[in-house]
């Protein structure tokens, strides 16, 4: 009895190993995790897995990730360039010293040569979080050709036009890279499901939901179906299920299948567990066939669009018949004329009610003592978002 009793214990605490080293705290940036370096404070932004390994080229040099391991997001560091710590500040007081023209400078121009040696000699490190905003961002100033020039403001203001909330089974057309469907998971936070739909046979890269730090739970629900197979869902007879049954199933299936009764997602559970340790689920598995029939039943909650090479109307005649009467939608583009023969055509159809087409306005200020005031430099317009509700045309 007592030897079963300290088997029991030793489980009990290997389970509370295994959970606690599959869900990461996610304050703290751990080995395995992906993390935004934000040098001198925006003039450098770079995403990085961290390892033991791991570099990170500053200047001329190769600085190790490793002390990285650990710390909490929000930590600064200060970089060395070849020099001391300790002989830092004497360094750039010898370098003002050098300058013949530093004490005719004017009081702001002195701060900012001193800030610009501050950035060669003594350049700072701030270890941030990747979520939504913060990967938003960084993509829309270093490539936002990438994301479908989607400014933060307007994803926001996709999340709310289509109502995203928690139990909620979001439709999404994603083709920028997967940041509005890491921003939707992010929002449900491992309840309901995120589905990524698309056109053809090959499915969009969705590669930048790798950068949320997802625990399992969260990639379990983000799963992807074509639209003709969402529209030509067919119910599973008896037979075929047992014929089903009677086959054993590879480790991916057991992954992709998700149960729709309570008691069969406590099986799942029990084999993705074990699953795990060959192979861990990854973001964007094929939806289960249970879950097409109950979305092909009940329709999706809400849809959200954004796809920067692609027809809206084109896409939306063919995915708003997927959602449930009474669902919002929101549609991002670009450009404005795509959205306004969209919005016609909706009308004229009568497929959707209370639309209208909003252009999100975003100013960045800098707040400095007796120097506040709007950027000098920054983003003219984020594009325009089409959204509405869903009605029966019958």
């Amino acid at each position: 009895m007592e030897k079963n009793k300290d088997q029991a214990v030793i489980m009990s605490e290997n389970n509370n190993n295994n959970k606690a080293h599959q869900d990461p705290n996610p304050r703290f940036a751990s080995e395995g995790c992906s993390v935004l370096l934000d040098v001198n404070d925006g003039d450098r932004l770079v995403f990085a897995r961290l390892s033991g390994g791991a570099v990170l080229k500053i200047g001329n040099k190769n600085y190790s990730l490793k002390p990285l391991i650990g710390a909490p997001f929000g930590s600064l560091f200060q970089v060395e360039t070849g020099e001391d710590l300790s002989r830092i500040l004497p360094v750039k007081k010898a370098l003002i010293a050098n300058s013949k023209t530093f004490d005719q400078k004017f009081q702001l121009s002195q701060e900012k040569y001193k800030l610009k040696k501050q950035k060669k000699y003594a350049p700072k490190l701030l270890l941030r979080r990747p979520f939504a905003r913060s990967i938003c961002e960084a993509y829309f100033k270093k490539y936002p050709n990438r994301i479908g020039f989607l400014r933060v403001d307007a994803l926001s203001l996709l999340l709310t036009m289509a109502n995203v909330t928690a139990y909620s089974d979001v439709l999404v057309v994603d083709m920028v890279g997967g940041l509005v469907t890491g921003a939707v998971a992010e929002r449900l936070g491992g309840t309901g499901y995120v589905c990524n739909t698309y056109k053809g046979n090959s499915p969009p890269s969705v590669e930048m939901v790798r950068m949320f730090n997802f625990t399992d739970k969260v990639i379990e629900r983000i799963v992807q179906s074509s639209i003709n197979e969402l529209s030509s869902a067919k119910t599973v007879s008896p037979e075929e299920n047992n014929h089903q049954e009677g086959v054993h199933p590879s480790t991916s299936d057991m992954v992709e299948d998700t149960a729709v009764t309570a008691e069969a997602r406590v099986v799942v559970d029990d084999v993705v567990l074990e699953s795990k340790i060959v192979k861990a689920p990854k973001a964007g598995a094929k939806a289960s066939k249970e879950a097409i029939e109950m979305w092909k039943e009940n329709g999706f909650s809400s849809l959200i669009m954004a796809a920067q090479d692609q027809d809206p109307w084109a896409l939306a005649n063919d995915v708003l018949p997927l959602l449930s009467y009474s669902a919002p939608f929101a549609i991002y583009h670009q450009y404005l004329q795509p959205l306004a023969t969209c919005m016609h055509n909706l009308q004229q159809g009568k497929m959707a009610i209370n639309l209208q087409i909003t252009e999100p306005w975003l100013r960045e200020y800098q707040v400095l003592p007796s120097r506040t005031h709007p950027h000098m430099q920054m983003s003219s317009f984020g594009g325009y978002v089409l959204s509405g509700i869903r009605i029966s045309t019958t």
